[in-house]
């Protein structure tokens, strides 16, 4: 069995995140998503708002007590799902092997992933390049061989942070890490542990399992696994690929249908990569064209074509004629994509974005 990679990703701050992006005049000032009025509790806050103490689940008064200068805006629900949908997409890009845990962070098992040779933190690398290029946020990242250990990493070096844990840092790393770290243990079992003359890893270690199991119970048992760091927990998929797609924003518009054409084998071809890396034994059901022009209206066209295996560019030009029949209007996004036929879906209801 190969060693598992596992990438946990964790957005920063990011209901601020998306309001900072969308309002520039918010990026240089101490800024709490809701908290406003007399009841009001903040929701989430930026750095420079966390450098006075402010933190999420705090009211607006206590907030705006320690910092005076505290702007506030009102939660953006609608604007916040839509980022979080653009930054789970960019994950499943790589896998499929995707766990949303919030809108905001997602745990990948990239163990049998070729994309960047192989290699984990390349893959998280380019993941957050990708995360701040198209939904102009920034993301923090964690690697480890599990996943209570990639969660931890993510926030290691926080905000817009990458850190990596190798197996074989494993045991050094875990020895000194704070009781308070580990999954579970709060502010109660804390004191509990400190009590014994626990404050870290090591020294849960030294206890032993059977004196954490008598006095924590099974919570005595996980906390001596977390210990020595290991956790065989699977990344759980709550969603089933409906559709395998590749788009492309770009730069500067593509003046005409002519332009449109020459793209399109770039990305007919991209995404006979990315179906055989994700879909290639599924049947397809749909192919189907996007377009954004440049107005910012967006049509989709899609028809029947039951296959198994990537379509050719040839598939997709009878698409694209009858989606673009004004040829010279100017393009910012152009995209290609397959709908799979789903003929095991799963009769529970699936997982919903929150």
């Amino acid at each position: 069995m190969h060693q598992r990679k596992i990438i946990h990703v964790d957005c920063d701050c990011f209901y601020a995140a998306v309001e900072m992006r969308d309002d520039p005049s918010l990026r240089d000032v101490p800024l709490a998503v809701g908290g406003a009025g007399g009841r009001g509790v903040v929701t989430t806050c930026n750095y420079k708002a966390r450098a006075f103490g402010v933190r999420s689940a705090m009211p607006g008064g206590e907030a705006r007590r320690l910092c005076p200068g505290l702007v506030t805006v009102p939660p953006d629900m609608a604007r916040y799902r839509v980022a979080s949908q653009q930054v789970m997409a960019i994950l499943r890009e790589l896998t499929d092997l995707v766990e949303p845990l919030s809108l905001d962070e997602a745990f990948l098992d990239v163990t049998d992933v070729d994309a960047c040779q192989g290699s984990a933190t390349r893959m998280a690398e380019q993941l957050r390049a990708r995360i701040k290029k198209d939904v102009g946020i920034t993301v923090s990242a964690g690697v480890a061989p599990n996943k209570f250990l990639a969660k931890i990493a993510s926030d290691w070096r926080k905000p817009d942070g990458l850190f990596v844990i190798t197996p074989g840092e494993v045991a050094g790393f875990v020895h000194a890490l704070p009781v308070e770290k580990l999954f579970g243990v709060g502010q109660v079992t804390a004191g509990k542990l400190h009590a014994l003359g626990v404050k870290t890893c090591g020294d849960l270690q030294a206890l032993g399992a059977d004196v954490l199991i008598d006095r924590f119970g099974k919570q005595g048992y996980r906390l001596f696994e977390m210990s020595h760091g290991r956790d065989e927990r699977p990344v759980v998929v709550s969603r089933v690929a409906k559709s395998v797609s590749v788009e492309r924003t770009f730069a500067q518009d593509l003046p005409d249908k002519t332009a449109c054409e020459a793209v399109m084998p770039a990305l007919v071809a991209d995404l006979g990569v990315r179906l055989s890396r994700k879909g290639g034994r599924k049947p397809i059901h749909k192919l189907f064209v996007k377009i954004r022009y440049s107005d910012f209206s967006t049509h989709t066209l899609e028809r029947v074509r039951e296959s198994v295996g990537a379509p050719a560019l040839a598939d997709y030009q009878p698409l694209l004629d009858e989606l673009m029949v004004k040829t010279d209007r100017p393009v910012r996004l152009l995209g290609v994509g397959v709908r799979f036929r789903n003929d095991d879906a799963p009769t529970t209801q699936l997982r919903l974005f929150e």
